[in-house]
C-alpha cells in the first residue's frame, strides 16, 4: 500500500476521487493501491520556549537570549486525533512508501517534513507537484513523481524560515516587551513592513501644502490649460503663484483672438499586460474590485481547490513554460461561452499557431510555479460565487489579452497662443485598440480634441481662474503597500541585495496579506475606508526599533540566504548562527537602548509598585481566567488575564476570528467560552482549547480559522 498525505482534507478528497480510493475510513479514503489521508494544515509546530525550559514561563531580561541546540517540535493539540492516524498510517507495516502531496511550496514541503520526522518514519517518500487541481493535472503529476531527496533543499529553506523567525520573534518580542512595558510584537518581515507604512504616516504628517493657481481657456469646441513654456520642470509649469497674476492673465486673454501655434502627435504602444502572479492580482483585484489582498488569496484559493477553475495561486512567476503552449491552446477552446468571442479573435498564426511572445512563454522565468491562469477544465461561472466570478473574469480575459496585438494611439499635444499667453491641450487618437477590446471600458479617455492645424484661429470665450494646492502623498491601500512590499530594498547600496529583493521584497507572495492582516491585528495598523494607516502604537514601534530589524535590507539578507539554501549553494549551519548573531543583536539593543517610548491603552508588564495606566482596562465581570483563575479583563483591543505582574499572559485578541469569518469577540462571548470552551451561534461554532481559538462555520467539517491563544501555563 501508498500512502499519499495531502495538506487538506478536500485535497486529499479530489485526490482520493482521481486514484478511485472509495473505501471510507477515520481520516483516510483507501483503494486498491493507495490510500490518501491529510493534515489540517500544520499538524506539528515548534514548541514554545516554555515548553523547553520552565524557567522561560516568566519573562525576564536576565533569561534572554534564547537559543537552545535545537528548537524541538510538538503536535499541536487541536489536531492532534488526525496526527495519531496519520502517523499510524504512515508507519503500519502494510506501508511500503509514501508520497507527498502537500502544497508544491516551501511552505507544504515543510508541513509534510514535520510530520514525517514527528512520527519517526523511515519509509521512502516520492514527491507529487501539480499546479492545478483538475483530475487530468493529478493524474500526470502522478505520472511523473520524483524522489523527496530532490526537494531537500526546499525543506532545508522551509526549516531555517520557521526556526529563524522563531529566534528573533520569540526573542525579540519578549525584549521589547519588558524593556517598554507594554506587549509588542517584533518580526522580521512585518517590522519591515510596518516601517513602509510609518514612512508614509511621517510624510502625510510633516506635509506643507502649497497653495497655487491655475488658468484654463474656453476656445469653443476645445480648452487649453496656461503654461510656462520656459519652465523646466513640465509638472509646475501650469502653476501660477498669485492671485493676482492668474487674475491678469485670465483677463488678459478673455474674448481676444487665439491661434494654434503648434499641433505634435506621438505615436505610442501600450503592450498588453503581463499574466498575473499572485501579487499583482491581489493589486489589480484591491484597485478594481476593492478586494483586501487576504480576501483575494482566499478567493484564488477557491478558485484552485473548491472549483479547480485556476492554477497554484501562491506564484510569484508571470509567464509560463514553453511546454504548456498546446495546454493553453486547449484552455483558450474550454473558457466559458461568454469569453470564447475574444479568445477565437486572437490573431493567431498561420496553421492557428498562437502568437508566442517573451512576455508570455520564457522557461528561464519560472520558479516553483508558473503564472496564475484558467484550467482546462470549463469554469461553473453559473455557480461561482459572485466575489468568486469577478475574480476568474480578470484572470480569464488576462489570458486571452497576452495575445492579442498593442494598443496603438497617436498622443496629441496643442499649444494655441493669445496675448503672448501659452496654453496646452492634450487628447489621444485611437488607431487600434488591440489588447483593450478584450475588456469593457474602463478608463476615460482623454477628451477628444478635434481636428487642429498650425495656424487655426480661435476665440477665447471665457477663462477660468482655479485656486489650487499640492497634495500630500495618498496613504497606502493594500494595492500599494504590496507593491511596496514587492519592490522594497530597490534603494539599497548593495547592489547584490538590491538585485536580489527585485525577486523577492518582502514576505512571499503566499504570506505578504498574512502580514499585513497580522499589523492590523496587533494594533499596529488600521484599515481607514479602502487604506491602511500607521497608528500610534506602530509609529511608536518604529522610533524604538533598530535599522537592523526595522530596515528591508535585512529581509533582503534572509531572503538572498534561503532562495540560495533552497538550491544547495549556501550551508546552513552558517546561515542559522547569522540568525543567532542578529539575535543576541536585539537583545542588546533593547537592554541598552536610551530611547523612550509610550505605548497608551495597553495591558501593561509594569513592574512590582510601578504606577500602571489602566484608563482602558475594565474588568470581565464573572469570567476568570482559565490557566490561574485570577479575573479576565478587557481594553481596545483584547482580552486578558489581570495577573500580568505575575507572569499569565492569556490573551485573545478580539478581531482574532474576523478573517475567517468568525465573529469579533465581546464580553458575552468570553464568558460562555470560559464556561463552556464551545459555542453555537448562528453562523458557526467558536471553540476554546488547546492553547487555540477556532471557528467552524455551519456545515463545515474543518475551522476556516484557528488563532494562538497567547498564553503561558502555570
Amino acid at each position: 500500500m501508498i500512502v499519499v498525505v495531502a495538506e487538506k482534507p478536500s485535497v486529499g478528497r479530489d485526490i482520493a476521487r482521481v486514484l478511485q480510493c472509495r473505501e471510507r475510513g477515520e481520516g483516510f479514503l483507501k483503494g486498491e493501491k493507495y490510500l490518501v489521508t491529510w493534515a489540517v494544515g500544520h499538524l506539528v509546530t515548534l514548541c514554545e520556549p516554555d515548553e523547553i525550559d520552565e524557567k522561560y514561563k516568566k519573562w525576564r531580561m536576565e533569561d534572554l537570549p534564547i537559543l537552545p541546540d535545537s528548537i524541538p517540535t510538538k503536535v499541536i493539540g487541536k489536531t492532534k486525533s488526525q496526527f495519531s492516524i496519520v502517523k499510524k498510517l504512515m508507519n503500519d507495516q502494510a506501508t511500503e512508501s509514501l508520497i507527498c502531496a502537500t502544497d508544491a511550496g516551501r511552505e507544504g514541503e515543510l508541513i509534510f517534513r514535520l510530520i514525517y520526522e514527528q512520527a519517526k518514519c523511515k519509509k521512502p517518500v516520492q514527491r507529487l507537484w501539480i499546479s492545478s487541481m483538475t483530475d487530468e493535472a493529478i493524474k500526470e503529476g502522478f505520472a511523473t513523481l520524483k524522489p523527496a531527496s530532490e526537494y531537500e533543499g526546499l525543506y532545508q529553506s522551509a526549516q531555517c524560515r520557521s526556526q529563524a523567525d522563531w529566534l528573533v520573534g520569540m526573542n525579540a518580542s519578549r525584549a521589547f516587551t519588558l524593556r517598554f512595558d507594554a506587549l509588542l510584537s517584533i518580526g522580521r518581515v512585518q517590522t519591515p513592513t510596518l516601517a513602509i507604512l510609518v514612512k508614509r504616516w511621517h510624510e502625510i504628517a510633516d506635509f506643507k501644502p502649497e497653495e497655487y493657481f491655475t488658468v484654463t481657456a474656453d476656445f469653443g469646441d476645445y480648452t487649453g490649460q496656461w503654461f510656462d513654456e520656459t519652465a523646466e520642470d513640465e509638472k509646475k509649469a501650469a502653476r501660477i503663484q498669485t492671485r493676482e497674476q492668474a487674475d491678469e492673465i485670465a483677463k488678459a486673454v478673455k474674448g481676444k483672438a487665439a491661434r494654434v501655434k503648434s499641433v505634435a502627435a506621438e505615436e505610442k504602444k501600450e503592450l498588453p499586460p503581463q499574466l498575473y502572479d499572485l501579487t499583482s492580482l491581489q493589486r489589480e483585484a484591491n484597485r478594481k474590485l476593492g478586494f483586501t489582498a487576504d480576501k483575494t488569496l482566499k478567493i484564488a484559493q477557491d478558485l484552485y481547490e473548491k472549483w479547480k477553475a485556476i492554477t497554484y495561486p501562491r506564484t510569484d512567476s508571470r509567464y509560463l513554460p514553453m511546454d504548456m503552449i498546446p495546454r493553453v491552446k486547449q484552455t483558450l477552446q474550454k473558457l466559458p461561452g461568454e469569453y470564447r468571442p475574444f479568445a477565437e479573435n486572437i490573431p493567431c498564426k498561420e496553421g492557428g499557431k498562437l502568437p508566442i511572445s517573451r512576455r508570455v512563454f520564457d522557461n528561464a522565468k519560472i520558479s516553483d510555479h508558473h503564472a496564475i491562469i484558467p484550467t482546462p477544465q470549463t469554469a461553473p461561472l453559473d455557480k461561482l460565487p459572485p466575489d468568486d466570478g469577478k475574480l476568474f473574469d480578470m484572470i480569464a480575459r488576462r489570458l486571452i489579452a497576452v495575445f492579442y496585438p498593442a494598443h496603438e494611439y497617436d498622443a496629441i499635444k496643442v499649444v494655441t497662443a493669445c496675448q503672448g499667453h501659452a496654453f496646452k491641450s492634450t487628447g489621444r487618437v485611437v488607431k487600434a485598440n488591440g489588447w483593450k477590446d478584450v475588456y469593457p471600458a474602463e478608463e476615460k479617455e482623454p477628451d477628444a480634441l478635434p481636428p487642429l492645424r498650425e495656424g487655426d484661429g480661435r476665440t477665447v470665450g471665457k477663462a477660468t481662474v482655479k485656486k489650487e494646492s499640492t497634495k500630500p502623498p495618498a496613504p497606502h491601500t493594500d494595492a500599494s503597500l504590496l507593491y511596496a512590499m514587492e519592490n522594497a530594498g530597490k534603494e539599497l547600496e548593495d547592489e547584490k541585495l538590491r538585485e536580489q529583493m527585485k525577486g523577492s521584497g518582502l514576505g512571499t507572495p503566499a504570506t505578504r496579506a498574512a502580514i499585513i492582516e497580522r499589523l492590523i491585528q496587533v494594533g499596529y495598523a488600521a484599515r481607514k475606508g479602502k487604506t491602511i494607516q500607521a497608528t500610534e502604537k506602530g509609529v511608536s514601534l518604529i522610533a524604538i526599533a533598530p535599522e537592523e530589524i526595522a530596515s528591508p535590507e535585512t529581509t533582503g539578507k534572509w531572503e538572498l540566504a534561503l532562495d540560495e539554501i533552497a538550491k544547495n549553494q549556501r550551508d546552513t549551519q552558517r546561515f542559522m548562527q547569522g540568525i543567532r548573531n542578529l539575535t543576541t543583536f536585539l537583545i542588546s539593543y533593547a537592554r541598552d537602548t536610551k530611547t523612550e517610548a509610550s505605548f497608551p491603552e495597553e495591558m501593561r508588564r509594569g513592574k512590582a509598585g510601578a504606577k500602571r495606566k489602566t484608563s482602558a482596562v475594565k474588568a470581565v465581570e464573572g469570567a476568570q481566567c482559565p490557566l490561574c483563575g485570577k479575573p479576565l479583563q478587557e481594553n481596545a483591543k483584547a482580552f486578558g488575564c489581570s495577573a500580568w505582574r505575575e507572569g499569565c499572559r492569556f490573551t485573545l485578541w478580539k478581531d482574532g476570528l474576523r478573517r475567517g469569518g468568525g465573529p469579533a469577540l465581546n464580553e458575552k462571548l468570553i464568558r460562555l467560552l470560559m464556561d463552556q470552551k464551545e459555542v453555537k451561534g448562528s453562523t458557526g461554532v467558536v471553540a476554546l482549547r488547546d492553547g487555540q481559538i477556532s471557528f467552524t462555520p455551519n456545515g463545515a467539517e474543518t475551522p476556516s480559522i484557528v488563532q494562538p491563544i497567547i498564553y503561558q501555563k502555570k
